[in-house]
């Protein structure tokens, strides 16, 4: 049913960065969104995701918070704290499922939080969601 609801948006001018030092996770997530007709970018780490933030703007990131170099924690307060890139739409996606990194990273300003293992659905509807609501 969400595939329905998502193939009717014209996603094609929206741009998402996904960012994991996970290979695999990468290319899950490639898979899972393929379908869809937005432009997809990839960053290993922390700190290659804020140069590709700062390269262009995404509409929407989707962020690992366990990586090396800079942690998704530490990428999402610079998102935050910089005026240029605040109103960046967050989903954090992390294997760390305690209360206490769930409430942090919204107490940061993550949009949504997915914990791993990825269920294709939730992911479909919360990117459809996040988008649509990036340009309000």
């Amino acid at each position: 049913m969400i595939y329905n609801e998502i193939q009717k948006l014209d996603l094609s001018s929206y741009n998402v960065l996904a960012v994991d030092d996970v290979p695999i996770n990468l290319v899950l997530v490639e898979k899972m969104l393929g379908k869809f007709n937005f432009r997809l970018r990839k960053a290993a780490n922390g700190a290659l995701a804020m140069e590709e933030i700062e390269k262009e703007k995404p509409d929407l990131v989707l962020l690992d918070l366990m990586m090396p170099v800079m942690d998704g924690f530490e990428v999402l307060n610079r998102i935050r704290n910089n005026p240029e890139t605040a109103d960046i739409r967050v989903v954090i996606l992390s294997a760390l499922n305690s209360n206490d990194d769930i409430v942090r990273g919204y107490q940061l300003g993550a949009n949504d939080f997915i914990t791993k293992p990825i269920v294709l659905e939730k992911l479909v509807s919360c990117v459809a969601t996040q988008l649509k609501l990036s340009r309000k």
